[in-house]
């Protein structure tokens, strides 16, 4: 078995209230989860313009836990109002306990 985590740094364009900052979020969140991942606002929640998004996923290849992961990167990068700072991810398999 194979866990995938990606943490998404991400530039929120003009917000200006952390309602706006969540009214533009959520639907991110909402079209990940169509991907079949666990995902999260994880930090910078009281952060105008700035958000960090976790995102979870398991399998057991890891080839398929890094083709989701990239479909993900590859979703937030193309939204048109935010821009990907940073992306970090780490697989962890069971060799990983040894």
């Amino acid at each position: 078995m194979y866990v995938g985590v990606l943490e998404l740094d991400v530039l929120l364009g003009q917000v200006d209230s952390l309602k706006y900052k969540r009214a533009v979020i959520r639907p991110i969140l909402a079209r990940l989860r169509r991907l079949d991942v666990s995902v999260t606002e994880a930090g910078d929640t009281d952060r105008l313009r700035r958000a960090l998004i976790g995102v979870a996923t398991v399998s057991g290849d890891h080839a398929q836990v890094q083709r989701v992961l990239d479909s993900c990167e590859r979703q937030v990068a193309g939204e048109v109002e935010i821009e990907l700072l940073e992306a970090r991810r780490r697989v962890i398999g069971a060799q990983d306990d040894e």
